[in-house]
């Protein structure tokens, strides 16, 4: 049976690639001083320099999950075409996205009898939730069924390594991930912190490396240490906060390390990067463990 894959705006998927492989994405929302914006608007392109910008004068952003009679809306409308759902969203770990939309999904469940919806917690984030995705696709359009493609994303999910690193530990301060003191220390000592996804969704410091060129080069060191081979033969994602110069400093590391071909470069969205700052830089491919 046909089968329509539903997201969220969290995936960090390229506005190209939504478009072309077909996806519904669900915008979460985010607060500046007081103001609201959909994280994503079909059709619309998003200024994320402005935003970041807007970060480093200091506005006050928060965020929030997304509008559910929005994505009701949206989920009915596949059913009622007569389409089945995979719906694949951002980390129980860090949002409450994923448990809003699945219990909205187990609401709409009796309504059609007659269709399937499958809800996979990606327990990812950012280039991590998009690369799943991005397979989920490639999946489908060698035709899988929906039950095949979902199996894969819960045997696969936990391979999905996400190494990140951050220019500004304050941001993840504000965020509740350091403390005040080892934000402040970091600060003045130019330390950078090398965190990574761990299995139930969380973003945790793995270690510690001085200045900004090693935290990159730290995270291209973990892919050679776990990424499935071929890693040359592996589509790798890249996402930053308006640090482009930083992404293709790592892109061109993978590159001449591992031969990789496929490498796709995108901004992390507004409702993580609320939380990462600008500098943010992340790297995403399949690996032996997370």
């Amino acid at each position: 049976m046909a089968f329509d894959i539903i997201t969220d705006s969290c995936c960090n998927l390229t506005e190209e690639m939504i478009d072309r492989f077909g996806l519904h994405i669900l915008p979460l929302t985010f607060m500046v001083d007081g103001e609201q914006y959909q994280s994503y608007l079909k059709g619309a392109k998003t200024d994320l320099k402005q935003f970041y910008t807007m970060m480093r004068e200091g506005k006050v952003i928060t965020t929030s999950l997304p509008n559910l009679t929005e994505a009701e809306a949206a989920m009915r409308r596949v059913l009622e075409a007569g389409r089945d759902i995979l719906y694949i969203g951002f980390s129980s770990g860090l949002s409450g996205t994923f448990e809003a939309v699945d219990l909205l999904a187990r609401a709409l469940a009796p309504e059609y009898p007659e269709r399937t919806i499958c809800t996979v917690d990606t327990l990812a984030a950012s280039g991590g939730e998009g690369l799943l995705v991005w397979h989920a696709v490639q999946l489908k359009e060698r035709g899988c069924t929906l039950d095949e493609v979902g199996a894969w994303l819960e045997e696969n999910k936990l391979h999905l390594a996400h190494w990140f690193t951050v220019d500004d530990l304050m941001f993840l301060f504000r965020g509740g991930r350091v403390s005040r003191t080892s934000a402040w220390a970091g600060t003045l000592l130019n330390i950078k912190p090398v965190m990574h996804m761990d299995d139930e969704g969380h973003l945790i410091p793995l270690e510690k490396v001085r200045g900004r060129r090693k935290s990159l080069n730290a995270l291209v060191d973990h892919m050679a240490q776990t990424a499935n081979a071929p890693v040359s033969e592996q589509m790798v994602f890249i996402t930053h906060g308006d640090c482009i110069e930083d992404a293709e400093y790592v892109a061109d590391l993978v590159r001449e390390r591992f031969g990789v071909r496929d490498i796709v470069i995108n901004y992390v969205d507004p409702v993580i990067g609320a939380h990462s700052g600008p500098g943010t830089l992340a790297l995403f491919f399949l690996a032996s463990e997370r």
